[in-house]
């Protein structure tokens, strides 16, 4: 378990309300793990910003991970080693944060989620070579 609590900005707590109204997702748990893995998914390091993580939305790991937590910080893990990065649990818990905020703020940004179709949609898109 790289960390106990995973705490959210109240910017990204917003935007999660507004995803949940929209894709009808109703735990809080389950838009975040689409976020991280959304993120993730990105070829590129996101911004190394200060979070604030000053909003009252707060989970533990396991239930940020469900049956699947293990599986979450081996993701993360992964990705830190193939952007060149340390994989010591400070490093992976700051790249756990930002990606998880950046994948929140992208998704919410995006204008294309308005239901739950468009977020499968857009995690099933193909890549085209």
């Amino acid at each position: 378990m790289i960390i106990k609590q995973v705490r959210v900005s109240k910017k990204a707590k917003d935007q999660l309300s507004r995803l949940k109204g929209k894709t009808g997702i109703k735990n809080w748990n389950v838009l975040c793990r689409w976020a991280l893995c959304y993120s993730l998914s990105e070829k590129t390091l996101p911004s190394d910003i200060q979070i604030a993580a000053d909003s009252n939305l707060e989970m533990s790991w396991l239930t940020f991970g469900g049956d699947y937590y293990e599986l979450y910080e081996a993701l993360v893990k992964a990705w830190c080693q193939q952007m060149n990065l340390p994989t010591n649990n400070e490093t992976v818990i700051k790249y756990f944060r930002l990606n998880l905020e950046r994948g929140i703020a992208h998704l919410c940004g995006t204008g294309f989620i308005k239901c739950f179709d468009d977020l499968v949609k857009l995690a099933v898109k193909e890549k085209r070579v």
